[in-house]
Order: C-alpha cells, then structure tokens, then sequence
C-alpha cells in the first residue's frame, strides 16, 4: 500500500473565535463549533453523543474525560495531553492528532475516516473493533496498542515503534509496516497474508511461526 494516500485535511476556517469548553453545556445538542481552545484543563468529564466541528484544541490537557459515541468532524488537537481519554464507538472524521498524549486512549469500535496521527504518543492506545479508512499513523509511538479485530482500509503506518502491537483476528493484507520498529507483535497466520514487510522483519515473523532460518 502506498505510504502516499492524499488524506482530506480538517477544514478549519481561516479566522476562529477563542473558545472554553465548559460552553459545550450551554447547548442542548451538547455541540461546539468554530473555535480554537487553547490551553484549557477538561476534567473529570463524561458526556455522551458530543458533537466537535471546526475546532481547534491547543495545550489542552483531558483528565478522566470519557466521550463515548462522539462525533469530531474538521477538529485539530495540537500538543494536547488526551491520555486515556474514551472515544469509543465515535465517529472521528477529517481530524488531526499532531504531537499528542494518547496514552490509553480508548477508540473501540468507532468509525475513523480521514485521521491523521502525527508525532504522537498512544502506547496502549485501543482501536479494538475499529474501522479505519484513510488513517495516517506517522512518527507515532504505538507499543502495545491493540488492534484485535480492526478493519483496514487505506491505513497508512510510517515510521512508528509498532513493538508489542495486537493485531490478532484483523487483515494486514496491503498494510505497510516496512518502516515500523518493533521486536514482537502479536499475530495469527490469517491476519499476515499480504502484509507488506522488510526482509529483516520477514525473518523475524518467520521465526515467530516456528521456522528455522538459516543466515
């Protein structure tokens, strides 16, 4: 699969309003649009059915936050602490992860499309049952992250420590992990079958599957 899939870019406009986040319980609908937060601490939050568009998120740090079934459309969270922030069943789209915490982040069984994650750090990060199409992983830290049964389409991982990652009852049939680093993961023989590798990692996954290899 080629590492250089176009991704649609959030659309944010050119000029935002700054915003708080606490002005999210001013609207029924629990929706807020066009602004930029910068610098905020959202704590001890759980709300469902949240509804983010064109909203930027700089500094802020999420604490005990829980967002299930969210729906981000054209957000960017820039330098922002979201560690084991809740997303599960959410629908993420035309978002961008830049230089993020997301440690433990939770996106189980949501709908991601058009997501870039960017120089960000999410080891035990969850995309168990997740659908992923249009998904750039780049720089990315990723150890022990859990992929168990994952859709894939289009999912892009460049450059990133993919070491300890689960990939166990999900297809890599096209997915490049060429220029990832890790030391184990953990798949079944099913999951493998057109998985792009380097020839070293051949060796290492062989090796994993009870060959001997002879160098």
């Amino acid at each position: 699969m080629s590492k250089n899939i176009k991704l649609e870019r959030p659309k944010i406009p050119a000029i935002l309003e700054e915003g708080h986040f606490r002005a999210i319980y001013n609207d029924e609908d629990l929706t807020l649009m066009n602004c930029e937060i910068i610098g905020e601490a959202v704590d001890d939050v759980e709300l469902d059915r949240v509804i983010l568009s064109k909203v930027v998120f700089r500094n802020v740090t999420f604490s005990n936050a829980t967002f299930p079934q969210i729906d981000m459309i054209d957000v960017i969270f820039d330098n922002c602490n979201l560690s084991n922030v809740n997303f599960t069943e959410g629908i993420i789209h035309r978002v961008k992860f830049t230089d993020c915490k997301l440690i433990g982040a939770d996106f189980s069984e949501a709908n991601l499309g058009n997501v870039t994650f960017e120089n960000c750090m999410a080891n035990f990060s969850s995309y168990v049952d997740t659908r992923l199409k249009q998904v750039k992983f780049e720089d990315t830290s990723l150890q022990s992250a859990n992929y168990h049964g994952s859709q894939f389409t289009k999912t892009i991982f460049n450059r990133c420590d993919a070491n300890d990652v689960n990939f166990v009852q999900t297809l890599l049939k096209g997915v490049d992990l060429s220029t990832c680093t890790f030391e184990r993961l953990h798949v079944d023989l099913e999951s493998l079958d057109g998985c792009v590798v380097s020839q070293d990692q051949a060796i290492g996954f062989a090796k994993l599957l009870g060959l001997k290899v002879v160098e």
